[in-house]
């Protein structure tokens, strides 16, 4: 029986970026399949080997432009799929080749009343909603826990989908493991409404109270 996880498995969409590297037990047949490894040597820092690795941006058909392999479909894969894929293209090519596929940008947004809200870039497609919160510093008290919004866009359409983490069925909602691009909005509480009404009442108000001030000063000189 497959896990949610596995049920749910984010899967390569046009526009993202992926690294492939292909590798073998000879170097050198997989030279013409890595376009950038020669300018790689083992001086470079990890960083700076990471940064040379071979990308390939999926394109609105779902295909990427591979060397040798000419357009290849990844789109509606997973990661485990398209690295099966790609293996058994180059078999006619290279012997047992080795292919290594990973997102680069699999970004999440947090968003509303997080400790540190904005975009991360997430090291690995598989990550669950609380450890999306976790990166962004978690709640704050004015958060609402109980209607956590996912946004999601599916087939080019924009979905809202609603999480509730005090309950421990969130934790097998087919939304708990996140996808690329997804975005979790968390609303303020009410108290914190009613503060940000309140705020901008009391400055209307000053302002008006000043106004009424000034007029009367000037008449009454």
């Amino acid at each position: 029986m497959n896990t949610l996880y596995e049920q749910h498995i984010p899967k390569i969409q046009p526009n993202d970026i992926l690294t492939i590297v292909v590798t073998a037990s000879d170097p050198k047949v997989t030279a013409p399949f890595n376009p950038l490894s020669t300018m790689m040597s083992t001086n470079l820092t990890q960083q700076t080997d990471l940064a040379l690795r071979p990308t390939y941006t999926v394109n609105e058909n779902g295909n990427i432009s591979f060397p040798i392999l000419g357009e290849v479909h990844l789109a509606g894969l997973t990661r485990t799929e398209a690295i099966e894929k790609l293996r058994s293209d180059l078999g006619e090519y290279i012997k047992d080749p080795g292919v290594n596929i990973n997102f680069n940008n699999f970004r999440i947004s947090v968003l509303g009343e997080v400790a540190r809200p904005g975009s991360f870039i997430m090291p690995t497609e598989r990550v669950t909603v609380l450890e999306a919160l976790g990166m962004a510093g978690d709640l704050t008290i004015r958060g609402v826990r109980e209607n956590i919004l996912l946004i999601r866009e599916i087939d080019g359409q924009k979905t809202m989908h609603r999480l509730d983490l005090t309950q421990q069925k969130t934790l097998n909602s087919p939304y708990y493991y996140l996808v690329q691009n997804d975005v979790i909005y968390v609303e303020p509480n009410k108290a914190q409404i009613n503060n940000s009404k309140l705020g901008s009442n009391t400055n209307v108000i000053i302002s008006i109270a000043g106004l009424l001030i000034t007029v009367i000063s000037v008449l009454t000189r």
